[in-house]
């Protein structure tokens, strides 16, 4: 809220009540600002961070100071050797500097901003590099198969260590992925919403200990799902290893995800609402079914593809449900199916340059499904409960004009039966 300091030549002002700042009549409940001096000058606004030409010959500075330090350390002046230790070096001298750069200028606490900012976007460019690296990597060692049509229409029954990458494919782990993926959804997705609507709509002591056990089970390594479904679906039910079990072990894994995001999604939606649909005299679960569910739709598709995205990567339950086959199974209770990430982790390890660039291309093809997958739930769930897209906005507008006709042909008509 804006406020205009009183200066000399303004009205006469009052002592306080006990001795303290003067203060000028006022009527109750009025603001009042303590009196400046009319030659005392106005404070200067913090400034933001960003990029300004003085900021950027700062890093420009501080930068060539630490390559330059580094390279004096390493090539003249002590016996420094490794690219490791020369990088390290010279980050160091050039945040040290940066921060003396900055200071000449800037109080204390810009100078711990700005040298945070500088660490926060060394950090995200080193993940971002990071990234680039995998992703362009996986791409070019999986390049010569991937270019292949065979590669997604044949399995590797027929195809030995030595075939040429024209014959055999990974059409075998596509469907088990398919299999897998999909019996891990039709167990999990309703067992997750019903959780979180559980959580958010009932409550009580129970709900608590739901929460708890959903927040640990989060941090729980694939390696001992895989073992828990190993141990009681195969060795205590004396089961097969197939699909079935390995979808068993994905569950697990993906169950506590989309419980915890549609948790996170319920909790946005307005309580207003609820509390317009009880008024109108809808009960709980007819509230939670045609008004919660329907707002969080967006939110709840994310929260299911991030748990798709999750599930579809994993390799440790499944080598230990679902075994290894090199030809096509599309029996998903019975023997053995191989996913994606199995297959790409068989492959590479073989050691033969055809069989890795195999296992390249479907680690290539993998990694390019689940960042499809990441990109959609984005897309999704951009907008968060009760923000409706121009489509949405249009439908409603549309379902609206159509519903305010038909009442008022309806009341119409009445009225000519009572006149009549």
């Amino acid at each position: 809220m804006a406020s205009v300091l009183p200066r000399e030549g303004d009205d006469v002002l009052e002592q306080g009540p006990l001795g303290g700042s003067p203060v000028t009549p006022a009527e109750p409940h009025t603001t009042v600002t303590p009196r400046l001096p009319a030659d005392a000058p106005m404070p200067r606004p913090r400034p933001v961070s960003g990029v300004s030409g003085g900021g950027v010959r700062n890093v420009a500075g501080a930068a060539s100071t630490g390559v330059c330090v580094a390279l004096l350390l390493f090539g003249r002046l002590a016996p420094f050797s490794g690219l490791i230790g020369f990088v390290i070096i010279a980050y160091l001298v050039f945040v040290a500097t940066y921060a003396v750069m900055v200071s000449l200028s800037d109080d204390a606490e810009m100078v711990r901003d700005r040298v945070m900012t500088v660490v926060l976007f060394t950090a995200a460019g080193m993940m971002a590099l990071a990234l680039i690296f995998v992703v362009t990597y996986t791409l070019w060692a999986g390049r010569k198969a991937l270019v292949h049509l065979n590669f997604f229409t044949q399995d590797l029954s027929r195809a030995g260590p030595l075939a040429p990458l024209t014959t055999g494919g990974v059409k075998h782990a596509l469907i088990g992925t398919l299999w897998m993926i999909g019996l891990a959804l039709l167990i999990s997705v309703p067992l997750g919403l019903v959780a979180a609507v559980y959580l958010n709509e009932v409550g009580g002591r129970f709900a608590r200990f739901i929460r708890t056990l959903v927040e640990a089970m989060t941090a729980l390594p694939s390696i001992v799902a895989g073992l828990f479904i190993f141990a009681t679906w195969i060795l205590i039910l004396h089961k097969e290893k197939s699909a079935l079990a390995a979808a068993l072990a994905i569950s697990v894994m993906i169950l506590p995800i989309i419980i915890r995001a549609a948790d996170v999604v319920l909790r946005l939606v307005p309580n207003n609402l609820r509390e317009a649909s009880a008024a109108l005299g809808a009960p709980q679960w007819r509230t939670v079914w045609h008004v919660v569910l329907p707002t969080a739709r967006s939110g709840l598709a994310t929260a299911v593809i991030l748990g798709t995205a999750r599930g579809i990567g994993e390799t440790a339950p499944v080598i230990l449900t679902a075994g290894y086959t090199a030809a096509l199974n599309t029996n998903p209770t019975r023997g053995p199916m191989v996913s994606l990430p199995l297959a790409a982790f068989e492959l590479v390890r073989s050691g033969i340059p055809g069989v890795q660039a195999r296992g390249f291309a479907a680690a290539a093809f993998l990694m390019i499904l689940v960042l499809a997958l990441f990109v959609l739930a984005r897309a999704i769930g951009g907008r968060g409960p009760g923000n409706l897209s121009k489509r949405q906005a249009r439908r409603i507008r549309e379902a609206s004009t159509r519903d305010a006709n038909r009442i008022i042909a309806s009341y119409g008509s009445t009225e000519k039966a009572g006149g009549t």
